[in-house]
């Protein structure tokens, strides 16, 4: 029998966004419509990333995880498009702000903002096009999974001299979906992929660590791996509760033979990886290691850590501050 696929995030919302950040302005999410010739849909010519946002019921705010890294991240991938943007990191910070402030949301979140070249024009380039920048946002339909069984897919990443993988380019996502739906379709939770010098590089949208020999491994961003923002969190946060961080190639039996092992990201937050091609890793549940980071990782995201607090946006004190302070290029309207 085969296995009916499950994702991190459910395939239609509960409900679709009220609001959307286009091009400067918020409008009704309805309006945000596009034709089908246009450029990015055909060719993958656009990137895009993903922000949460986690409510703290005690202080009845919602936080914004690390916006601006996630932004500055944002633009780096529109020069590898050779798209030049109209925002800076502060305009796009603000305006999802402005857009979680007017959905009024009081629960987790997840944002998607999206860049894209919106000619209604054919043919393969990357110059004499217009980009669009979009930000849509709703509650999270994330599956908040501890647990999964992973195996190696037989499909390689795609390398820095293909599609670079430093960029959330939307066409470089076929790579991770032909992955992950042959792997669930297997039977197993989540894809590991290797890069095409054999090396393990990341889940299917996840970065990957294993704890062996005392020590917390994980692939250097040399070996095709995304410049998670989720991934220097755990560095750091690893870090701090007095565990030895390396960066460095890693092979396939390592994964086999590590004492633990997790993947992280935006989407599927911290999740423990306790089996990979149906060997048990370490003692096949969460191992202490991981356990420690993600409980640190979920106070530090809902603002609970006075250390880590500047890490955390809130919307609505910081929204009512800002209103008062137009900025050039990012408005609302309706």
């Amino acid at each position: 029998m085969i296995k009916r696929p499950d994702t991190e995030l459910a395939t239609t919302p509960a409900r679709l966004p009220a609001w959307a950040f286009l091009d400067g302005k918020i409008i009704p999410y309805a309006e945000a419509r596009f034709g089908l010739f246009t450029h990015a849909l055909h060719y993958g010519t656009g990137f895009f990333a993903g922000v949460r946002a986690y409510w703290n019921d005690d202080e009845r705010q919602l936080f914004v995880f690390r916006p601006e890294d996630h932004f500055r991240r944002f633009l780096d991938s529109a020069r590898l498009l050779r798209m030049e943007l109209a925002f800076s990191v502060d305009d796009l910070t603000r305006a999802v702000i402005d857009l979680l402030r007017k959905e009024g949301y009081e629960q987790d979140t997840y944002i998607r903002p999206i860049a894209f070249y919106g000619d209604e024009s054919l043919g393969v380039r990357l110059h004499d096009l217009t980009p669009r920048v979009g930000i849509a946002s709703m509650p999270t339909q994330f599956m908040d999974r501890r647990e999964a069984h992973a195996c190696f897919s037989s499909w390689r990443r795609v390398s820095d001299n293909s599609i670079p993988p430093r960029g959330k380019l939307t066409g470089s996502y076929v790579n991770s979906s032909l992955a992950k739906t042959d792997a669930v379709l297997a039977g197993f939770d989540e894809a590991l992929m290797l890069n095409e010098a054999g090396h393990v590089c990341e889940g299917s949208v996840e970065n990957v660590f294993i704890v062996r020999r005392g020590e917390l491994v994980t692939p250097p961003l040399t070996d095709d791996v995304l410049e998670g923002i989720t991934r220097a969190t755990v560095i750091e946060l690893a870090t701090e509760l007095g565990h030895t961080v390396v960066e460095r190639s890693v092979d396939r039996t390592e994964v086999y033979l590590a004492d633990e092992a997790f993947l992280c990201g935006t989407g599927i937050q911290l999740t423990a990886i306790t089996r990979v091609d149906h060997r048990p890793i370490g003692s096949g549940t969460s191992g202490p290691v991981t356990t420690a980071i993600r409980d640190l990782f979920f106070d530090v995201v809902r603002g609970r850590s006075a250390r880590h607090r500047e890490w955390c946006r809130p919307v609505f004190e910081k929204a009512r501050v800002d209103a008062a302070r137009p900025v050039a290029g990012v408005g609302a309207s309706g």
